[in-house]
């Protein structure tokens, strides 16, 4: 444990007392939120990045030393651990550096190899390697053994040859340097299996197509290997500017290893054949799978860590707040769905009207609208971002033309997962008399007032802002975007008093038995006045409250200490701050210019350390303060509605919905987000795209090019750019399908239904 904890010290540059403390904290049940809010004394600051990389490797390096006492054991048994291997497994700091050492020793079907040294053929092979002046055929004829199939001297020979070939391809040193010489030196090639041009026709940039091993980026590595499983291209690791019929450089490295030398000798043709032989039976194979796979694994690395960094983005960002919403969810033949919330998110009323075509019920769609948002006070109209998303757009924004008296604000969100959520468990028990056509207006209202209350209740898999996600590791992308999530979640805090059971469930020390019976308790008792009320739901004990108090928000209760985020076993200190002032705790509330006269260090103590009073003055300044940025939208221009309107040179806003590796992608409302590439996002030298722009955010784009027939649009955020003839980008094809929200019209299935705005529609002239 002990070296662990210095591994991953190091790895954070941090102190291994600090990692000692966070690891104790983690074993104890402690949760990462409440760690780095709640605890920094303990793990001297550790923030929550730090803290989920820290457990991260924890798990890794625990997994890494259990795998090791496993095959010291196993190796122990076998009688083979001499004082020489116990120390290089001891200080292999790597689970494929422990596997090459045990390679030898690892329990296995039958190998030719075995069968040779059996049948007593290992002394020529020693012979033969320690001297290469005897004969082979001269020396084979010695060692036949017709009843263990070696009747001549081709299989005594060949027998010979497997029996070194395993051991030089079972030495750990020498796979370790074969592996560092193709890592810094070999390509990856990709080639287009013959026929399968035209099905494979998105994977073309890849038919014939080399780069440098080490330099290949995540997402056209993911290309690749998913161009690979679609069985559209080969791929395979080969050396630059090598010569057909010349020897592999590694064979050069395997002859050098072994001592072997081509001197002219009787049997260095014969150690030529067994060092090609090693190479490409034994060793091509195993390491181009092995380097490929880390490549894989590095490159899914790189996107679950971009599906995490648009997830945060896209949850932080700004709610536009307790205000009443229209939702709209766009669809053509059988309408636009409707649904209204009211500031808390209840839904009032919902229907569906037919603005579009086949029907064209323009004039009384907006009627109908213009009732229900009078009716409600409507404030915001959410419109989602699928099918007719434009043309939906345009309806509101007549609505709002006609009767600029109710003051309302259109914005277009992104729907993605809408449909999952109104097929969900969680939707039915939320809504279980309303029509699941409904349920997706419902969801599209209350992102825009809240996004990450809204979100919580969807697989973050389906949110749409990832790249390449159906081709990474699922268990390891969960467990990074269900981190996320929490973190998310536990940043803000949520008012126990209205919120769901999917958003308590995430906060930390909480899950979904815990979360229900907070619901059911708090619809069984009313409101509760205090957090301490919560220590009486079923199966919230002290451990749980701990982790979970600071973060569930107490609105207007009788303690307004409890509506903040310092923590209840942190009052005393606000307590001690009152009296010495002789203020009421209530009168400390906001009030920044004495708060800031304070001074934190006459607070402390044995229980309460400098970091956290400083936590507590700043929150107490303003309790209960969001850190999410201020609400505000783009302005998609009108007439521009399909990407045919699009003209290189036109300057547009719009919304970032997802970033990659290589660039990010902006939606401009024409149903296909634009890419600007990672070199257009800025005049500065750009090395990760998140430096300049996050899921969310608006932003101005000039558009440089537009390839219709591929659905293609080249974006630039250098406004004074011009258009230039189309070059070949990074944005690959082959993955462009998992790295844009998708574009959907919610309930195009679903039988229209008129709910309960039926007697509108007959108000507004439109026959049922």
């Amino acid at each position: 444990m002990l070296s662990i904890i210095r591994t991953i010290a190091t790895e954070l540059n941090v102190r291994p007392q600090q990692v000692e403390a966070a690891v104790s904290l983690l074993d104890g049940g402690a949760t990462v939120p409440f760690i780095s809010r709640y605890r920094k004394e303990a793990t001297e600051g550790l923030d929550d990045t730090q803290l989920r990389n820290l457990e991260e490797r924890l798990g890794y390096l625990r997994e890494m030393e259990e795998r090791r006492a496993a095959i010291l054991k196993s190796i122990e048994e076998q009688g083979k651990l001499t004082p020489e291997l116990k120390s290089q497994l001891l200080e292999a700091d790597t689970k494929a550096r422990l596997e090459d050492l045990y390679l030898p020793y690892k329990p296995r079907r039958v190998t030719k190899g075995m069968l040779a040294r059996e049948a007593g053929l290992e002394p020529l092979a020693d012979a033969l390697l320690a001297d290469p002046m005897l004969t082979p055929e001269t020396e084979a004829p010695k060692f036949l053994n017709a009843e263990k199939n070696y009747a001549d001297t081709k299989a005594v020979l060949d027998g010979a040859k497997h029996i070194l070939m395993e051991r030089f391809a079972e030495n750990a040193d020498l796979l370790a340097r074969l592996r560092r010489f193709l890592v810094e030196n070999a390509e990856m090639a990709a080639k287009v299996i013959p026929g399968k041009e035209n099905e494979g026709a998105k994977f073309r940039d890849y038919f014939d197509h080399h780069e440098p091993l080490s330099a290949v980026p995540s997402h056209r590595a993911l290309a690749m290997f998913r161009g690979r499983n679609e069985g559209i291209l080969a791929l395979a690791l080969v050396m630059p500017n090598q010569e057909e019929g010349m020897p592999h450089p590694a064979e050069g490295m395997i002859a050098a290893h072994a001592g072997i030398r081509n001197e002219g000798r009787p049997a260095d043709a014969w150690l030529a054949e067994v060092v090609r032989w090693t190479w490409r039976v034994k060793l091509l194979t195993h390491l181009e799978t092995d380097l490929l796979g880390d490549l894989k694994e590095r490159s899914e690395e790189e996107a679950i860590k971009v599906f995490a960094h648009n997830l945060k983005d896209l949850l932080m960002a700004a709610p536009a707040g307790p205000r009443a919403t229209l939702g709209l969810d766009p669809g053509l033949r059988t309408g636009v769905k409707v649904a209204v919330v009211d500031n808390t998110g209840k839904l009032v009323d919902h229907g569906v009207i037919f603005p579009h075509e086949p029907k064209n019920q323009w004039d009384q769609s907006i009627a109908v609208l213009a009732i229900l948002c009078q009716r409600h006070n409507v404030d915001l109209i959410a419109i989602g971002n699928g099918t007719a998303s434009r043309e939906t757009d345009k309806l509101a924004a007549e609505l709002i033309k006609k009767h600029p008296e109710l003051k309302m604000t259109k914005i277009v969100v992104s729907e993605a997962g809408a449909s999952v959520y109104s097929a969900s468990a969680l939707a039915a028990a939320e809504f279980p008399d309303l029509d699941v056509s409904y349920r997706g207006a419902v969801s599209i209202a209350r992102r825009l007032q809240d996004p990450l209350a809204e979100l919580v209740k969807i697989d973050p898999k389906s949110i749409g802002v990832g790249q390449y996600q159906h081709d990474v590791n699922q268990v390891r992308l969960a467990r990074s975007l269900e981190a996320v999530v929490e973190d998310c979640v536990n940043a803000v805090g949520v008012d126990v008093n209205t919120a769901s059971t999917a958003l308590l469930a995430r906060i930390a020390g909480l899950n979904t038995t815990i979360a229900q019976n907070i619901v059911s308790y708090r619809d069984s008792n009313g409101a509760f006045r205090s957090r301490d009320d919560l220590k009486k739901v079923p199966r919230l004990g002290d451990k749980t409250f701990e982790q979970a108090a600071g973060f569930l928000r107490i609105m207007n209760g009788e303690n307004p200490l409890d509506a903040s985020a310092v923590h209840p076993e942190s009052y005393p200190v606000v307590q001690k701050i009152a009296a010495k002032s002789a203020k009421d705790i209530r009168e400390l509330l906001g009030d920044a210019r004495f708060l800031k006269a304070v001074n934190a260090a006459e607070y402390v103590d044995d229980k309460f350390g400098l970091p956290t009073v400083t936590d507590i003055l700043k929150e107490l300044e303003k309790p209960g303060r969001d850190p999410r940025p201020e609400f505000k939208t783009a302005t998609f221009q009108d007439g521009v509605t399909e990407i045919k309107d699009l003209k290189p040179g036109m300057i547009l806003e719009g919304v970032v919905t997802n970033v990659a590796a290589f660039g990010a992608f902006v939606d401009i409302g024409v149903h296909q987000d634009g890419l600007v590439h990672i070199s257009a996002l800025s005049t500065k030298y750009v090395k990760d795209p998140r430096e300049v722009v996050r899921a969310g955010d608006v932003v101005k784009v000039k558009v440089m090019e537009v390839d219709v027939a591929r659905a293609r649009i080249g974006l630039t955020m250098r406004l004074d750019e011009t258009p230039a003839p189309a070059r070949k980008g990074e944005g690959k094809p082959g993955g462009r399908q998992d790295q844009v929200t998708s574009k959907r019209s919610f309930g195009d299935e679903a039988p229209a239904r008129t709910g309960s705005l039926g007697s509108l529609l007959m108000k507004a002239g439109v026959k049922k």
